[in-house]
């Protein structure tokens, strides 16, 4: 695997834009890095809305969010000197969306970790990087947190956990 094909696992998190400025402070002005940005869409359960308009709203506005930080990522790592054309972006939209617009690939919902572990292994990344979310203690100890599971389950890869 080539360890400067960076596959950049990013949420709307502070630790999400620490983990780009770490990769754009090592890819940055260095030659052969290819950073791909990738957003795993998770919209927030139906249940904790009163009602179908607005889930939608709060799915919108998640989705908004989230794309915005996309933008923003691929911004900062242009700004940190790696060449536009060495990041792409992708973003997976969740299969249980509220909109109508049909994707070829979305998320199923199997999990984020193993989301991106699939994106590596497809797309032959020999570097993950994930920021660290932040959990509490117990929570992490009950859930497992997306960063310690691909910790544990990466194969072929460097993993780079950034808090």
């Amino acid at each position: 695997m080539n360890f400067k094909k960076i596959l950049l696992a990013v949420d709307a998190s502070e630790n999400a834009m620490r983990a780009v400025e770490y990769v754009g402070s090592i890819a940055g002005n260095s030659d052969g890095f290819e950073v791909r940005l990738l957003c795993i869409e998770r919209l927030p359960h139906r249940d904790i809305f009163p009602d179908e308009e607005s889930w939608k709203e709060g799915c919108e506005t998640t989705r908004n969010v989230l794309k915005e930080f996309l933008g923003k990522a691929r911004e900062r790592l242009v700004e940190m000197g790696v060449p536009g054309a060495m990041v792409t972006e992708k973003y997976v939209t969740s299969c249980f969306s509220p909109f109508s617009e049909t994707a070829p690939v979305c998320s199923r919902g199997t999990g984020v970790a193993h989301e991106i572990l699939d994106a590596q292994k497809q797309g032959g990344y020999g570097t993950v990087v994930i920021g660290r979310r932040g959990v509490a203690k117990a929570e992490e100890f009950l859930f497992g947190s997306v960063s310690n599971k691909i910790v544990h389950s990466a194969k072929d890869c460097t993993v780079w956990v950034v808090s």
